[in-house]
C-alpha cells in the first residue's frame, strides 16, 4: 500500500521507517504468499499490476478503519493520562506556546505530551497528531476548530537599519524576501522611494537570522517580529492583515479529556495575549 501511495521504494521507506532493501524484500514476501505479482519491476521503478493496486484499495480500506476506531477509543479516553501529540508551526513554539506547555505539564504530569514542530499540515484523519495550531484561512473544513487569534504582519529590521530610516528618508531600502513572494512587498510605504530585493530566502528562520544580522528589513508576523531578540519594527511597512491562527482537531478526538485539557489553557493564553499578535 504504501509502495503505490508513496510511487517508489525510497517514498516508501521513508514512509515506514525502513530502508527500501527491507521494502522490497516485503514486496517479494507478499508476492511469495499470494502467489500473485503486485508489481512490474521497472528500469525507472516499480509499477503496481492490477492486483497489486487491489490489495493496496483494501489495505487503504483496512487502515482508515483502524484510524476511525482508535480515534473513536481516544474520545471516549478520560485519563489525563498517556500519549498526547500536538503540531505547531516551530516559531510560534518558542515566544508564546512554551507558556502555554508549561502550564499543561505543571497541572498534568501524567500526560507524555509530544510536540511536531512544523508547518506542514499533518494528517489528522491519519492521527498524526491529535490537536493541530495552524497559520491557514482555511484550517481544513472536516475538522472542528477554534480561531484563536486574528494576526498582522509588519516590517521589522535591527536597531542599525532602524535609526539609518529615521535618520534619511531617501536611503535605499534592502529587503530580504520570502522566495515564493520574490518582491518587495506592494502595499510598502511610499516614504522610502528607493526599495529593492537584496536577498531571497525559503525558509523563515534563515529571514529572520539575516534581519538579526542587518542585512535588510523583512516582513514578518507581529509576534515573531516582536518577540526575536535584536529587531524593532520599522514603518517601511504598515501593518497588514495576516493569515489567522486556529487549534484544530479531528471531529472524533476534539471532545477527548487529553485534547481539552491542553485546549483550554491554550485558547485562554491567545486570548490574554492577542495584542502581541495584532497592530
Amino acid at each position: 500500500m504504501q509502495l503505490v501511495r508513496g510511487g517508489s521504494l525510497a517514498a516508501a521507506a521513508k514512509s515506514m521507517g525502513v530502508n527500501y532493501t527491507t521494502v522490497a524484500r516485503r514486496v517479494t514476501r507478499a508476492e511469495a504468499a499470494l502467489d500473485t505479482r503486485l508489481f512490474e519491476r521497472l528500469a525507472d521503478g516499480y509499477a503496481p499490476t492490477e492486483a497489486g493496486l487491489t490489495v493496496a484499495r483494501h489495505g487503504a480500506e483496512m487502515e482508515e478503519r483502524e484510524h476511525a476506531l482508535m480515534r473513536s477509543l481516544t474520545a471516549k479516553d478520560e485519563r489525563l493520562s498517556g500519549r498526547l501529540v500536538i503540531s505547531a508551526p516551530q516559531l510560534l513554539i518558542g515566544p508564546h506556546l512554551s507558556k502555554v506547555i508549561d502550564t499543561f505539564c505543571a497541572s498534568h504530569p501524567d500526560v507524555d505530551l509530544s510536540i511536531r514542530a512544523t508547518n506542514d499540515l499533518v494528517d489528522l484523519t491519519r492521527r498524526e497528531a491529535d490537536l493541530a495550531i495552524r497559520i491557514s484561512n482555511d484550517p481544513g473544513d472536516t475538522l472542528k476548530g477554534v480561531r484563536l487569534t486574528s494576526q498582522h504582519t509588519a516590517s521589522f529590521a535591527s536597531p542599525d537599519w532602524a535609526e539609518r530610516l529615521k535618520r534619511d528618508p531617501g536611503t535605499l531600502v534592502d529587503w530580504v524576501v520570502y522566495d515564493q513572494l520574490g518582491a518587495v512587498p506592494k502595499a510598502a510605504s511610499r516614504q522610502w522611494p528607493n526599495q529593492r530585493v537584496k536577498l531571497r530566502c525559503d525558509d523563515m528562520v534563515a529571514l529572520v537570522g539575516a534581519a538579526q544580522a542587518g542585512v535588510g528589513v523583512v516582513r514578518m508576523p507581529m509576534f515573531l517580529g516582536r518577540a526575536t531578540p535584536g529587531l524593532v519594527q520599522v514603518p517601511v511597512l504598515p501593518p497588514q492583515p495576516y493569515m489567522d491562527i486556529w487549534v484544530v482537531a479531528h471531529l472524533d478526538v476534539w471532545p477527548s479529556a487529553r485534547v481539552q485539557a491542553f485546549r483550554e489553557p491554550l485558547v485562554a493564553y491567545f486570548r490574554e495575549y492577542r495584542g502581541h499578535f495584532m497592530a
